[in-house]
């Protein structure tokens, strides 16, 4: 038997809530895509004829043409094309935000004020509206105006300083961090102006940049600093605070990962070596350890590379000291714990061929949902223009002037 409450659970926890995403590229979508899986309406507005210009980054694609990059960030979600540009499709935005609950955009700072959709400018028509704004550089400050990119983001907040081997050039992380983890927090801003409108009945205007986001992503090795008041090296795969905590090299050329926490992992690490590292002054500490990495970490490789990886990691399990292999990313993706965690989706029952990276996110009561594959471009524009009272010949006649 289905009850209401189960009918209301499989909606999702956002259920009812209206999102306008005038957002593009990576981050801007990566959160309204979550506030999307979570049983948001997320009409996504896209420039006619073209797009979002992620559906143009390919190869690789899957067989109906969505490219890969395109699909990360876009499912779940309508698309309606609109030039907002002109006077018509500035109405038709208008017009979606009069019953909307939030607003997602990143474009520069005052970019959307010449058209009228500026905060200030949509706030009086609907007080309740959540507008959040996600820009490089933030509203406010002597930088707010400039351009952002994850790379660049990536090198200014320092983060690019603390990664990579510790000779040679600066390495930028491997995805887009920045524009992700601002974009988590985006979410996260939406949703507490949701909760705070619950007590005061008002919107709110929600400021993330990608500068603070990286910035607050160096999170303890930032601390070191303002503890220390010394620059952080760059350590490679090693950890700054604690050894042995990195990466090693097993015999064939496989690497894995030692996560060596606290003096007592260190004693049966030791233990299951046979060594009596453990006794020596320099090692008996955490503190003594980092202060005496380069010997230790030496001795650790000379022994590591002597066995297998499946060896090694077979002992460090037995022995309760943490370690993990190195995947690649069909290696992750294949391992059954992401299986069993439906990491992998796939919209055959869409007749879609997209395949796409699961939500993390696991509720019990109100679970996320992939009710849709990423949109083809303009699919919904038609069905949006009608809910708002345009008949067939006003759809026609604004697709003829190129307004949709």
């Amino acid at each position: 038997m289905t009850t209401d409450h189960d009918n209301e659970a499989t909606k999702g926890a956002l259920y009812g809530i209206k999102v306008l995403d005038l957002s593009r590229v990576l981050a801007g979508p990566s959160c309204t895509q979550v506030l999307a899986d979570l049983g948001a309406e997320v009409i996504k507005v896209e420039r006619p004829s073209i797009g979002d210009e992620t559906r143009h980054w390919a190869p690789p694609a899957f067989s109906d043409e969505t490219s890969a990059y395109y699909a990360t960030i876009n499912r779940n979600k309508k698309s309606l094309t609109v030039d907002i540009t002109t006077p018509a499709g500035q109405a038709i935005i208008k017009q979606l935000i009069a019953d909307s609950d939030i607003l997602v955009e990143n474009f520069k700072v005052g970019g959307l004020k010449k058209y009228g959709l500026d905060y200030a400018s949509l706030k009086p028509s609907n007080p309740r509206l959540i507008y959040a704004s996600l820009t490089g550089f933030g509203q406010t400050g002597p930088d707010a105006k400039l351009p952002g990119y994850d790379y660049i983001i990536q090198g200014l907040s320092g983060l690019m300083s603390i990664t990579g081997p510790s000779a040679g050039e600066p390495h930028k992380v491997g995805v887009a961090v920045v524009d992700l983890f601002a974009g988590l927090q985006l979410t996260i801003g939406i949703q507490a102006a949701l909760l705070a409108r619950q007590r005061s009945g008002r919107g709110q205007h929600v400021d993330v940049a990608l500068l603070d986001s990286a910035l607050a992503m160096l999170a303890n090795v930032g601390m070191n600093h303002l503890a220390s008041n010394k620059v952080p090296p760059r350590l490679g795969n090693q950890h700054p605070n604690i050894v042995p905590y990195q990466v090693f090299e097993a015999e064939g050329d496989q690497h894995f990962i030692l996560a060596c926490g606290n003096d007592q992992q260190f004693v049966k690490l030791c233990a299951m070596l046979q060594v009596g590292w453990d006794q020596d002054p320099r090692f008996t500490t955490n503190p003594a350890r980092v202060a005496n990495r380069e010997i230790l970490s030496a001795w650790l490789s000379e022994k590591f590379a002597q066995q297998s990886r499946t060896h090694w990691l077979r002992l460090l399990a037995e022995t309760g000291v943490p370690a993990g292999a190195i995947h690649n990313v069909a290696e992750a993706l294949a391992m059954p714990q992401a299986q069993a965690r439906e990491m992998v989706v796939d919209f055959k029952a869409h007749n879609s061929p997209v395949r796409v990276l699961g939500n993390p996110i696991k509720l019990s009561e109100s679970p996320v949902s992939y009710r849709s594959p990423p949109p083809r471009l303009s699919e919904h524009t038609d069905s949006t223009l009608a809910s708002l009272g345009y008949d067939s010949e006003m759809i026609a006649k604004l697709k003829a002037d190129g307004i949709v």
